[in-house]
C-alpha cells in the first residue's frame, strides 16, 4: 500500500513529474504539496495493491507511506504543517482566534444590521446567519431563503464583514456561494456525500460541522470528500454530540475532539458552544475552555432580543453577554499565543 510519496528537498521538477506520471499510469489521481523541506505526493484512490517497490528506486524519492485510515488528504501524514484558510483577508489558522457571531436565522434586515455592527465592533471577524434552516419540525421557522441571502449580501457590502451561512443541497451551492464567503455544512448534512462533493468542487471555504452521532474518524472521512475534489479550504467544527443527558444540556460539547483533531489533521478547528450546550449561561465558560483546548475559532449565536428569536433563542447571547464573552476569552487567547 502506498498513499504518500515523499520527495527529497533537492528533487527536481523533472523527478517530481516522473513520479506523478507513473502514479497516473497506474490509474490514480494525485495531489502535490510542495513544502520548504520536502514535496509530498498524495495518491487518491484504493491503493492497497500499489507497492512501494514501484517508486523507491526512482530519482528523488525518499520514502513511501501507507495510511490505514478512511482519510488521507486531511491527515498530518500528508501535510505536517497547519493549513491556513484565508477569507477576505482574515487568516483562520493556529496563530489567530477568529470569532464568527450572529443569529441562528436571518429574520429581517434591521435585526441583521444591528447584530453585524455590534459583533464587528466587539471583535468578531465573521457574521453568521442562516438563510436556509433545517429544522427538526416541519412547522418550525426554516429561514427566509433567497430573501435571507439578499439581506446577508447587503450586510456584507454595507458593513464590510464576511458571511458564513448554511447550504442544504448540491443544487444550492452556486446560489449560496455567490453571497457566502464560507459555506456551512450543518451537522444534519455531514453525511450528505453529494453535497460534500459539490462544495468540494466549488473551491469555496467551507465549515463542516460534526454530526451529533458521528465519530471523529467519520467526521474526518467526510472532510476527505471535499479535499478529494480539490478543495483544501476546509474548517472543522465541533458542535456537540448526543449523549444520555438531555436535562441540563442540549448536547455534550466534546472538547476532547479539539486536541485530537489538531493532532490528526492540518485543518483549522472551530468550536460551537451555542449548539454544543444549548444553554445561554454555558456558552461563555465553554468558550473559555474551547480556547484553552486549542480551538482556532468560535462560532457563537448572538441575537439583539433572544426572547423574540424565531430559532434557538434559548442558546443565543444578548449583546451584553457577547461583549463579556470577548473580554473573558482574550486572556486565554493570549495565553495560547493567539491574536483576536
Amino acid at each position: 500500500m502506498v498513499d504518500i510519496i515523499i520527495m527529497k528537498k533537492e528533487a527536481s521538477d523533472e523527478n517530481i513529474e516522473s513520479v506523478v506520471k507513473k502514479v497516473k499510469n497506474f490509474g490514480f489521481d494525485v495531489i502535490v504539496a510542495r513544502g520548504t523541506e520536502k514535496t509530498i505526493i498524495g495518491i487518491i484512490g484504493d491503493t492497497r495493491e500499489l507497492s512501494e517497490e514501484n517508486f523507491i528506486p526512482m530519482p528523488g524519492v525518499v520514502e513511501t507511506i501507507g495510511i490505514i485510515k478512511g482519510y488521507k488528504l486531511v491527515s498530518r501524514e500528508f501535510k505536517p504543517q497547519d493549513t491556513s484558510v484565508v477569507v477576505d483577508g482574515i487568516s483562520i489558522d493556529s496563530k489567530h482566534l477568529v470569532i464568527a457571531a450572529g443569529p441562528c436565522s436571518v429574520e429581517g434586515k434591521e435585526q441583521m444590521i444591528r447584530t453585524a455592527e455590534f459583533v464587528k465592533n466587539c471583535g468578531a471577524k465573521i457574521i453568521r446567519g442562516g438563510a436556509y434552516k433545517p429544522r427538526t419540525s416541519p412547522y418550525s421557522f426554516s429561514g427566509l431563503g433567497k430573501e435571507g441571502l439578499e439581506i446577508l449580501e447587503e450586510i456584507k457590502n454595507k458593513i464590510g464583514i464576511p458571511v458564513i451561512t448554511e447550504v442544504l443541497a448540491p443544487e444550492d451551492v452556486k446560489i449560496v456561494g455567490r453571497v457566502a464567503d464560507i459555506l456551512q455544512i450543518g451537522a444534519r448534512n455531514m453525511y450528505n456525500y453529494r453535497l460534500l462533493e459539490a462544495v468540494g468542487e466549488s473551491g469555496k471555504p467551507v465549515m463542516l460541522k460534526r454530526g451529533f452521532q458521528a465519530t471523529i474518524n467519520e467526521f474526518l472521512s467526510c472532510a476527505e470528500y471535499m479535499l478529494k475534489e480539490g478543495n483544501s479550504n476546509v474548517i472543522l467544527c465541533e458542535r456537540g454530540i448526543r449523549t444520555f443527558d438531555t436535562e441540563f444540556t442540549r448536547n455534550c460539547l466534546d472538547l476532547n475532539a479539539v486536541p485530537v483533531l489538531k493532532k490528526e489533521t492540518h485543518l483549522p478547528v472551530f468550536v460551537d458552544p451555542s449548539h454544543g450546550t444549548g444553554k445561554r449561561d454555558l456558552v461563555i465558560p465553554m468558550s473559555r475552555a474551547a480556547v484553552a483546548a486549542g480551538a482556532d475559532g468560535l462560532i457563537i449565536e448572538v441575537h439583539p432580543e433572544p426572547e423574540k428569536a424565531l430559532s434557538d433563542g434559548f442558546q443565543s447571547l444578548t449583546f451584553n453577554l457577547f461583549e463579556n464573552l470577548i473580554k473573558e476569552i482574550k486572556p486565554f487567547a493570549e495565553l495560547m499565543g493567539r491574536s483576536i
